[in-house]
């Protein structure tokens, strides 16, 4: 019998070519151990092996081992060799008690040998190769390890495994670490903090402001596992500080060495030499925070928020606006790789508040929105918040996203010292996702068993938070001092465990969801952008955000519902759900699953629409939520991106352009590489359309995925998911 090229996905991760004869084998050692009478002859044997090989060559991606056993088992008993396939069964079973011995053996050894394709695609922002991240990912097997087999219950592990649930960072879970959050460099760079046990007092000056956040940033991000963000505005107030020092220094000059410098010229000095200053500490931000490496084997997921009106009206904010210009700028430039090129970073991402002093041509900071539309054209970068539409949804407040798009909830009992919301300090203690469309499936299109089981499916989430925060519980802030002993998050003593800041809504805990489009299509048959599939998809909106405020009532735990950024998860749902449900059109026939709220990829809907349509949801999911458009090279056409900027700050909270910045290295192209399928492979890869190159490391790719720039390349689940979408202007 002929062997197949197609690719099966090892139990370690590792990818290999398919070889039928290894079942053939497999089913002839189960049929010599049974009486003759009841053997399978040679040709249902091959018959066996005929049916998987069409299985799998109908299979658009690599199959899981498992999945070609069941389908062994299966191809047998249509055989009617009932014996033979209770032997095969014993056989598995044998093999799999072996193996949870051991659980990790496997999966650290094909970590090393680079072999382990699941995990080198895990990612899109972390080099698989180099020893950091995989001391990273080695640690994570053995937490993953330790949390399946003790620290969770056997039915939320169950639930992770089939697809069911999704318990996020499973690799961090061992350590008692946290999420995401906003770090306070306001009261650090004013009162000083400490990093690595040195004393780091109040910079006397921009340029030393600028490296001191970038030791913060790095050193927040080696003590937990998902983004930060942190203000440009907390920046702001060194500018002033630099001014003055440099004001000094010029008219020291003057006098001792006798100049004939007027007032102006000495200011006119200052401030050129004051711009040198604040060029070289956006160049230090923007550098060193992505050559920087954390203990995960990666460069710190920043965000870097711009909004104007957080400082005072005044020399201030015309310095905020400074600082806002030169990070636009040096963005636009972009940075060079290992060859020379320039291409677009992954980070720090960037947010640009869009507000009235900004927003229409005659506003005083117009220039600046000018300069985020050329930006975003050329680098992706920056996204959009609308001051207008978050000052109507968060009670009058304008405050960052905690990386890419999970949001803080407004507390009315967290303040500030002058009586404002306080959102700076606070972080959030994890996510646990529910995957709707199992739900849905779950039911088979019965409404009535739909909402029995969504009820069921969501206290199974909430049991799972709930050992998301117990594990948080009783944490001793000596485990990261820069978090809550020296000014991050907190300034608690040593030795104080850090329980307050989990209770009393100092902390958001997120109920993810996933899969609302392929949901609405099961049950109604018609997508959430149809009036009947929004409704219904309304209903289960406000069911998620029901039971979040239930649990807060009953426990002071702040529960937020959160739209899931989903990467790597994408692909693991859409396999599971294939593998419980099969083929479903419309529903589980894609290698992924749509992400949170959002109109499918194929759907061909206008941006304006789309961005209307998803401002809804994006009001029912108050713990995160991001929209995007797809649109084609706008680098000539800056005046359709600022009609985007502009639709954007009057219809909704967050959103971003999805541009193409992508290069060849083999011939120089510079412009959309394109994905396209590999018919010896089976796969989808990237190849350059001018000379056909097809080596990843001849090219530099950068997708935005979940609300960030990934630029490692991505599993096959995704790159199809990228490679369907359409263009939305």
């Amino acid at each position: 019998m002929e062997v197949l090229l197609r690719k099966v996905i090892k139990r370690n991760g590792q990818e290999v070519s398919f070889d039928v004869n290894k079942i053939l084998n497999a089913i002839r050692k189960a049929n010599n151990e049974i009486a003759p009478i009841h053997k399978l002859n040679e040709y249902q044997i091959a018959a066996v092996g005929n049916l998987v090989v069409d299985q799998i060559e109908k299979s658009n991606h690599a199959v899981a081992v498992e999945d070609i056993q069941d389908m062994v088992e299966r191809g047998i008993m249509e055989m009617r060799g009932y014996e033979v396939a209770q032997k095969y069964v014993r056989y598995r079973y044998t093999r799999e008690l072996a193996r949870k011995a051991n659980t990790t053996d496997d999966g650290i050894l094909s970590l090393i040998d680079q072999i382990n394709e699941e995990v080198k695609q895990e990612n899109s922002n972390k080099n698989p190769t180099i020893n950091s991240t995989q001391r990273d990912y080695m640690a994570g097997e053995v937490s993953k390890d330790l949390t399946k087999r003790i620290l969770l219950p056997e039915d939320i592990v169950q639930a992770h495994e089939q697809g069911i649930i999704h318990f996020h960072d499973s690799d961090y879970f061992a350590q008692k670490e946290h999420n995401c959050d906003l770090i306070n460099l306001e009261d650090m760079l004013q009162n000083g903090t400490c990093i690595s046990e040195t004393k780091i007092d109040t910079p006397h000056s921009f340029y030393t402001a600028c490296n001191v956040t970038t030791q913060i940033v790095a050193q927040v991000a080696s003590n937990q596992y998902g983004g930060q963000s942190f203000s440009l505005g907390h920046l702001a107030p060194f500018v002033q500080v630099s001014r003055e020092k440099i004001t000094k220094e010029v008219l020291a000059e003057r006098d001792e060495l006798n100049l004939n410098y007027s007032d102006e010229q000495v200011k006119q000095i200052a401030e050129r030499r004051l711009k040198d200053e604040i060029n070289r500490g956006i160049q230090t931000i923007q550098y060193q925070l992505i050559t920087l490496m954390t203990c995960n084997g990666q460069a710190p997921f920043v965000t870097m928020f711009m909004y104007l009106d957080e400082v005072p009206e005044g020399q201030t904010r015309d310095d905020l606006a400074t600082l806002i210009e030169e990070v636009l700028k040096q963005r636009i430039q972009g940075v060079k790789n290992e060859k020379g090129v320039w291409i677009t970073p992954a980070f720090p991402k960037i947010i640009y508040v869009l507000d009235e002093d900004n927003v229409t041509p005659d506003s005083k900071y117009w220039a600046l929105t000018e300069l985020a539309a050329k930006c975003t054209a050329k680098r992706m970068v920056p996204d959009y918040i609308s001051a207008k539409v978050m000052k109507e949804m968060k009670q009058g407040c304008v405050y960052p996203c905690m990386g890419c798009r999970s949001f803080l909830t407004v507390e009315d009992s967290q303040r500030n010292a002058d009586g404002t919301h306080k959102f700076y300090g606070r972080f959030n203690q994890g996510v646990v996702t529910i995957n709707l469309v199992d739900v849905a499936c779950s039911s088979n299109g019965d409404m009535e068993l739909f909402w029995k089981i969504l009820e069921e499916r969501l206290e199974l989430c909430h049991r799972a938070l709930r050992c998301r925060h117990e594990r948080l519980l009783g944490t001793p802030s000596d485990v990261a001092p820069i978090l809550w002993q020296n000014g991050a998050l907190a300034r608690l003593k040593k030795g104080e465990t850090i329980d307050k800041l989990l209770f009393n809504g100092y902390s958001t805990i997120s109920l993810g969801y996933a899969g609302l489009y392929e949901m609405c299509v099961r049950m109604t048959g018609k997508s959430h952008t149809t009036p009947e599939g929004k409704e219904f998809a309304i209903k289960v909106m406000q069911k998620l955000n029901d039971k979040c405020a239930e649990w807060k009532a009953a426990e002071n735990i702040s529960y937020s519902v959160y739209g899931t950024p989903m990467e790597s998860t994408t692909y693991k749902f859409a396999k599971c759900l294939q593998k419980r449900f099969g083929i479903i059109k419309g529903v589980t026939d894609k290698n992924y699953i749509t992400n949170s709220y959002h109109v499918h990829v194929t759907e061909e809907i206008d941006a304006f629409s789309k961005l209307k349509f998803e401002s809804e949801f994006q009001k029912l999911s108050p713990g995160g939520a991001i929209s995007y458009v797809e649109v084609p090279n706008l680098q000539d056409n800056i005046e359709a991106v600022i009609e985007v900027m502009k639709f954007i700050y009057d219809n909704i909270m967050y959103a971003e352009l999805n541009t193409k910045s992508d290069y060849c290295e083999c011939c120089g192209y510079n412009g959309e590489i394109q994905i396209v399928s590999d018919e010896e492979s089976g796969k989808l890869i990237w190849e350059c359309p001018s000379c056909g190159n097809r080596n990843q490391d001849k090219m530099s790719v950068a997708r935005r995925t979940c609300g960030y720039i990934g630029t490692q390349f991505w599993n096959q689940g995704r790159t199809q998911e990228i490679k369907d979408r359409v263009l939305h202007l």
